[in-house]
């Protein structure tokens, strides 16, 4: 698990990488070259020459009209899952699918299966390598993957955030306002528990960083660890049992669900009148 197991995804990548690498050389192109042509970024050619992004229709179509491979690549970018998230993401979605309890840490933004889709777009938007349609493109499956929360049967979801997240404005007051009365609506449903770690609490455990620990009856407890490139998904029980510690201090920091909830709405009218 640690190291991340392969899937067809991950397959169906690696082989539209290799393909486009092959391609791109016997066409004399350099990765600056070829993102002239396709009028995207080298550092975008870069990441889906790398199996780190998944190609979206339009970059497909791009290669083939600049590579003249008339729908080749269009082809491939079928066979891909139609999910914009990176092959080594995959192990996560699958353990996160098969939850029946997710605990999950914050100390910067509002948790993925807890966002609005204004809130998402923000955050999306935002990076390097933002291209407008595959920003929609996320958006979706973001949106998607918070499906799960309404099954029949949806995982125990236990939300420790940072105040600071309340505080750290994306996107316009409007978004904030309307992300953190969402997050009070959801905090009420009998299977989300969402507390709030204070800001008078000071230094604290989780300030080195978020984590989700997935846990199924069928398996053993998985951890995913955010970084700032790639995430890390483990299964190793002493780094399971180090971020299950972490996350046990930092509940016992957090206000109670009550006063927790109090806290949302209070803060999303404080956006209402910035």
């Amino acid at each position: 698990m640690a190291s991340g197991r392969n899937n067809g995804n991950g397959s169906a990548l690696a082989m539209f990488a290799a393909e486009l690498r092959a391609t791109r050389t016997r066409a004399g192109l350099s990765r600056d070259e070829l993102a002239a042509r396709i009028s995207y970024s080298a550092s975008l050619v870069c990441l889906v020459e790398n199996t780190t992004r998944v190609p979206t229709p339009a970059f497909a179509q791009r290669l083939d009209e600049a590579l003249q491979t008339p729908g080749t690549f269009g082809r491939m970018q079928e066979h891909l899952r139609a999910s914009p998230f990176p092959a080594w993401f995959h192990d996560w979605l699958e353990a996160e699918r098969g939850a029946t309890a997710l605990r999950w840490w914050e100390p910067m933004l509002v948790p993925g299966l807890l966002q609005t889709a204004g809130y998402a777009r923000a955050i999306l938007a935002a990076g390097p390598e933002a291209v407008a349609d595959e920003v929609e493109q996320m958006v979706s499956a973001r949106m998607e993957r918070q499906s799960i929360l309404d099954r029949d049967a949806p995982p125990l979801l236990w939300v420790v955030l940072d105040e600071a997240v309340l505080r750290r404005g994306v996107g316009s007051p409007a978004i904030m306002r309307e992300q953190l009365i969402h997050l009070a609506e959801m905090a009420g449903r009998p299977r989300v528990t969402v507390q709030v770690v204070p800001a008078r609490t000071g230094a604290h455990a989780g300030l080195l960083g978020a984590f989700i620990v997935a846990t199924a009856d069928d398996a053993s407890d998985i951890v995913y660890l955010e970084t700032s490139a790639n995430g890390q998904v483990s299964d190793l029980p002493r780094l399971v049992a180090q971020v299950t510690l972490r996350f046990d201090m930092l509940r016992a920091a957090a206000l109670p669900q009550g006063d927790s909830r109090d806290l949302l709405v209070k803060v999303a009218d404080t956006w209402n009148q910035t």
